[in-house]
């Protein structure tokens, strides 16, 4: 905090582990925390269509293995906005037949403006002929 020395107390049950790797775990937790919490925000894991155990076992694996695909696709498109864009994106176009690289390499970007004209080539007013 601010670059200067803080103490902190842990509780633990476990007296065998260093104090360091206390706090390594510690700090793990909270990436964990942000994991889990991304994973049920953006993949709507949070309500699950089946309630028995193997229902919600199917769903979370299910849920896990889209999320390493769409870390796995950001990674090797280079892809450069937040994972919740590249899920918004890819949700809308699922069942559409597109290169996905292609799609994710222009989003976000726009080709050269057209060039502007002083005057028009030619002006289309119905009636008048030119």
């Amino acid at each position: 905090m601010d670059g200067k020395i803080q103490v902190m107390t842990f509780i633990t049950n476990n007296m065998t582990w260093s104090a360091s790797s206390i706090c390594d775990l510690y700090k793990a937790r909270w990436a964990i925390e942000v994991f889990f919490k991304q994973l049920k925000q953006t993949l709507q894991l949070a309500d699950f269509l089946g309630h028995n155990q193997n229902a919600v076992r199917w769903q979370i694996w299910t849920a896990l293995l889209t999320y390493l695909l769409l870390r796995l696709l950001s990674f090797l498109s280079k892809w450069k906005g937040s994972f919740s864009h590249l899920f918004t994106l890819i949700r809308s176009i699922l069942w559409s037949r597109f290169d996905l690289f292609k799609i994710i390499e222009a989003y976000g970007t726009a080709p050269d403006p057209p060039r502007m004209c002083a005057t028009p080539n030619q002006a289309y007013l119905p009636g008048f002929a030119m």
